[in-house]
């Protein structure tokens, strides 16, 4: 039997006492990769990036309590607001740390993301994550059998002839095992989702 996790709401709610030790544990282990990867795709070093992700995330618990949901504003658009704002400064003044003359900064101003850059780039890590998430429920309800053909052909990019001859699965079969799983891994995006 799987263990789904909270809903994004009711973990938002958990969260803003911090008292909830489950509760943050469960948003660190679904944010603190996120904003990890970003770091580390903007030149940080993994020390650096661990840091990072450690600063943003005592920065959330500091102001959780003080978000509030309001219309138009997700949880998950001021996340990547604090995440951005921080990356952001943190690469700048790493880079701001050599400059010699005009030209350093030029080049420093140059390479230093947009933050509506960055911003994207969280988005598309958050909802990678959200993926990760909902493929770990689907993929213990189904058989092996099942995953496989959904993550040849969805996933690595097989054909249907050949991921059939490979599983000695019709390609009837292998259709309709990749259309279940894309259909159940869209129904658990959107309840992870929520209105986080």
């Amino acid at each position: 039997m799987t263990d789904f996790p909270e809903t994004q709401s009711l973990l938002m709610a958990n969260i803003q006492s911090l008292e909830n030790r489950e509760a943050w544990s469960e948003f660190v282990l679904i944010y603190r990769p996120v904003i990890y990867r970003m770091a580390r795709r903007r030149g940080m070093q993994d020390a650096d990036a661990q840091d990072l992700s450690q600063d943003v995330l005592v920065r959330i618990s500091k102001s959780i309590d003080r978000w509030e949901p309001q219309a138009g504003v997700r949880f998950r658009h001021w996340l990547r607001k604090v995440a951005s704002n921080a990356i952001v400064t943190a690469v700048t003044k790493t880079k701001n740390l050599g400059i010699v003359d005009g030209s350093a900064a030029d080049q420093i101003l140059a390479e230093t993301p947009e933050v509506s850059e960055v911003t994207s780039e969280l988005h598309d890590e958050c909802y990678r994550e959200l993926y990760l998430r909902a493929a770990a429920i689907v993929k213990v309800d189904v058989s092996p059998v099942t995953w496989a053909a959904f993550e040849k052909t969805v996933v690595q990019g097989h054909s249907c002839e050949e991921v059939s001859e490979s599983l000695g699965k019709s390609i009837g079969t292998i259709y309709a095992a990749r259309s279940r799983i894309l259909k159940r891994l869209q129904f658990e995006l959107q309840r992870l989702e929520g209105d986080a």
